[in-house]
């Protein structure tokens, strides 16, 4: 599709937005945004309409399908097509004449792969309540910018634009996150396990059976004196607290109790390829987190991997991509932390084998591969029942095929594998 086909849907969007008026609410970061999209969309579902983008639409074109109908959904289903550029510029023209249901809230994530991205984004599309996850030491995509500095530099655009009347939703915790309150005229609202977060984070455990696998989260939400306790089953980490915290901020935001919010998350799941719980062979426990990899991400899952009850851990690490000149210490410093998490290491791709050169666990526990096809099967014949397998890698490493070879459930194979590829794909 042309450069300039592209330009006309993303102007059609903005006037849908200046005709109709929808609260926005952009979300970035360096890991955690789509579990945050998600948990914010369970808490405002309970009471307004809500667009949440389809797979990975973080730019002007996704935002325009996004908001110009359903379409985001259609062409992360099934691809590009003429007949669906069509049908889009022709809802596009119809939606500024003819009054169309629109969602009263929309939900966008505002992407930075090089530097001005997000200043762009935000320029066109302005966001009301803006919500930033996590930067991190090494973040991906920092192959384009100078430094960690440039890359928060470029998410802090997102809540430089924001007016006195807006709202920015910041990560307590993480320090360069924080230190955007200062880049802001709006009213700023923190969230994290800090005690002077705004939302706090508290009594943070995990859920098992009776015979001690793994099945969920458990923790506290507080504001002010008051909490709510929150459930999250089939999915594990941190990164799930920090989601529905962030949630529940922007729920607080647009007029929502604890009480309602702890209801409206009932209907939270975390979302596919994050710290995901799946069923293993010989009665072991998969935690499928294979959608990316960044290092930040990768030392979440693995001190999630590290804080189960388990007899025998193993983790299975891919590359992690598009860190340019941080790529062989951000897997070094990985590697570094593997012991302290994990019995054995299978390290998958060129890149990985500098995680298994600087782990300390004993060699003779340590396997290397060049892709994930190569791998699967020697993990399938290392599994015993209640081991807990983290897989964790960037998407084109394609660490999925490594999930869907120890899945218990064979017949959900096909099903796993097509789902996670449109994952894959939505990156491009």
């Amino acid at each position: 599709m042309s450069y300039l086909f592209k330009k006309i849907l993303a102007k059609l969007a903005w006037l849908q937005i200046r005709k109709y008026k929808p609260v926005i609410i952009g979300v970035t970061g360096n890991a955690g945004k789509t579990s945050t999209k998600e948990a914010i969309a369970a808490v405002l579902r309970s009471s307004r309409t809500v667009r949440i983008a389809a797979g990975n639409l973080n730019n002007e074109f996704g935002f325009a399908l996004t908001i110009l109908g359903n379409w985001d959904e259609e062409y992360y289903d099934r691809g590009s097509s003429i007949g669906l550029w069509l049908r889009v510029l022709w809802a596009g023209f119809c939606g500024l004449i003819i009054r169309r249901d629109f969602a009263e809230v929309f939900l966008l994530e505002y992407g930075a792969d090089c530097p001005g991205d997000i200043k762009r984004l935000a320029t066109l599309f302005k966001p009301h309540i803006a919500v930033i996850t996590t930067v991190g030491d090494t973040p991906v995509h920092i192959e384009f910018f100078k430094d960690t500095d440039a890359v928060a530099a470029e998410k802090a655009n997102l809540v430089k634009i924001l007016t006195a009347t807006d709202y920015a939703v910041l990560n307590h915790d993480d320090s360069r996150v924080l230190n955007m309150k200062s880049k802001t005229q709006a009213h700023v609202l923190t969230y994290g396990f800090g005690e002077s977060s705004t939302i706090q984070i508290s009594d943070f455990k995990y859920i098992n059976t009776d015979e001690g696998k793994p099945t969920g989260a458990a923790f506290k939400i507080y504001k002010a004196s008051g909490f709510v306790p929150v459930n999250i089953y089939g999915s594990l980490g941190k990164s799930q607290a920090y989601a529905v915290a962030a949630a529940a901020g922007v729920g607080v935001i647009l007029g929502m109790n604890l009480i309602k919010i702890g209801e409206a998350l009932r209907q939270y799941r975390g979302p596919n390829g994050r710290l995901k719980i799946i069923d293993g062979i010989n009665g072991s426990t998969i935690i499928d987190d294979t959608y990316n990899a960044s290092p930040a991400s990768t030392r979440l899952a693995l001190e999630t991997l590290r804080d189960l009850e388990s007899p025998r851990k193993i983790a299975v690490l891919g590359d992690m991509l598009e860190l340019g000149e941080h790529a062989n210490l951000s897997h070094q410093n990985i590697g570094l932390m593997t012991a302290s998490c994990a019995d054995i290491l299978v390290c998958v791709g060129s890149l990985a084998k500098l995680i298994a050169e600087t782990s300390k666990i004993n060699k003779d526990k340590i396997f290397i591969f060049n892709t994930s096809d190569e791998a699967k099967f020697k993990i399938r014949s290392l599994i015993r029942k209640l081991d807990v397998i983290l897989v964790k890698g960037s998407q084109s490493m394609r660490m999925e095929r490594i999930v869907a070879e120890i899945m218990a459930q064979p017949q959900y194979k096909k099903e796993f594998l097509v789902r996670q590829s449109k994952n894959w794909l939505s990156k491009f």
